[in-house]
């Protein structure tokens, strides 16, 4: 399928680039965890060390709901959801969203991804100085959401642009 007439060419293309591989990073988060919820002797392939353990992460304290839904609900509440899960619901609603030309898609996927970004800042802050780890699938996941959030606002511009052009 064609870009629509006013939208970056590269647009599309970098959407399901980022989007795929952004699903792929959040189930694999998602299987590392359920795996070493199952095993606490599992080791995943991002497991390279003492300081750079993916699993480490995604089973601490962050690792769901942000670290913040547990000061407000039980542990194990059902809104106390691994962040994968959370990431997961964000890519694809990325990818719907990206298949609409309204403005109030591209405004939703503007706030969504500036959501994503403030996020990403939060964990990797709680990464470096709280559980001083280096985990290679969630600095992937921070440089999408950035990346996605550079599409989005491009996308936004063209859109808007579309939208004077044709009344």
């Amino acid at each position: 399928m064609a870009a629509a007439p006013g939208m970056p060419t590269w647009e599309r293309k970098a959407r399901i680039l980022l989007v795929v591989l952004g699903l792929v990073l959040s189930v694999y988060a998602l299987h590392v965890e359920l795996s070493r919820e199952r095993d606490p002797e599992y080791r995943a392939m991002c497991d390279l060390g003492e300081s750079v353990s993916c699993s480490k992460v995604f089973t601490s304290r962050w690792g769901r709901g942000f670290g913040l839904v547990q000061l407000f609900l039980p542990k194990d509440s059902v809104l106390n959801q691994p962040n994968s899960v959370l990431g997961i619901l964000f890519y694809s609603l990325q990818m719907g969203l990206g298949l609409s030309l309204s403005k109030k898609a591209a405004l939703a996927l503007v706030l969504s991804s500036w959501v994503s970004v403030a996020g990403s800042i939060y964990l990797a802050s709680i990464l470096a100085f709280v559980l001083g780890d280096f985990c290679m699938v969630c600095v992937s996941t921070y440089i999408i959401n950035f990346a996605l959030l550079y599409t989005n606002l491009k996308r936004r511009k063209a859109i808007d642009g579309m939208k004077e052009k044709t009344g």
